[in-house]
């Protein structure tokens, strides 16, 4: 178990640890295809804070952007096309992410983390919003189904920060250097948002079982 988060998930389904930063393209990408595992596998799904750069202040950092309005798609942006989800051209900004892992961190309680952390980041990545920002996050909760007053009360008060900065820094201790990094049980580490087949092959070989359908 992660140092300092809140593990309350049942004993049965085999546990999936999801780390990543709301502010990495990739792990984007990676929420998609573990929303289908979840889906249909018997598996718990848990998001774990991750910083793609430490080095961001608090108040998030400018950034250039790196495609320009005429570019052809990029890899990235054709596979993002073909698993529903959108990323805008032109973000100028860089936000610091860890208000919006202690968002992640109360939407988890309530019962809300796969909801908030995809509209987190489509927030940040389709609508090019300073996730950094308090306004931003609380819009976010309340369109992930959060009781919005509450979810004010924890981030002011930063409720949940030391658990975000401890497991932050055990990702670190754990030699996680990039994200996503999917971790199965304490049985396999997966690293990289990867193809569905892959998923695949990982629950056949953990002998995780299906969910049954209707």
């Amino acid at each position: 178990m992660v140092p300092g988060m809140s593990n309350d998930a049942p004993a049965g389904p085999l546990q999936v640890l999801v780390i990543s930063d709301f502010v990495c393209p990739w792990c984007y990408l990676g929420l998609v295809e573990i929303e289908r595992v979840e889906r249909e596998y018997e598996v718990e799904v848990r998001h774990v804070p991750y910083l793609l750069d430490p080095s961001t202040p608090p108040e998030g950092k400018p950034r250039r952007p790196m495609t320009r309005p005429g570019d052809p798609p990029t890899a990235m942006e054709r596979r993002a096309e073909a698993a529903g989800i959108r990323f805008t051209r032109g973000r100028e900004w860089t936000s610091n992410s860890v208000l919006a892992h202690e968002g992640a961190e109360f939407a988890y309680e309530a019962g809300r983390a796969r909801a908030y952390a995809r509209e987190m980041f489509r927030a940040y990545f389709t609508e090019l919003e300073d996730i950094g920002r308090l306004e931003v996050v609380l819009a976010v909760g309340e369109r992930a189904g959060l009781d919005v007053e509450a979810l004010r009360a924890a981030l002011e008060a930063h409720t949940y920060r030391p658990r975000v900065l401890e497991a932050i820094g055990w990702t670190r201790e754990a030699g996680i250097s990039g994200v996503p990094t999917f971790v199965f049980g304490d049985r396999f580490v997966l690293p990289g948002a990867q193809d569905p087949a892959v998923f695949d092959a990982v629950m056949e070989r953990l002998g995780v079982p299906r969910r049954r359908q209707g």
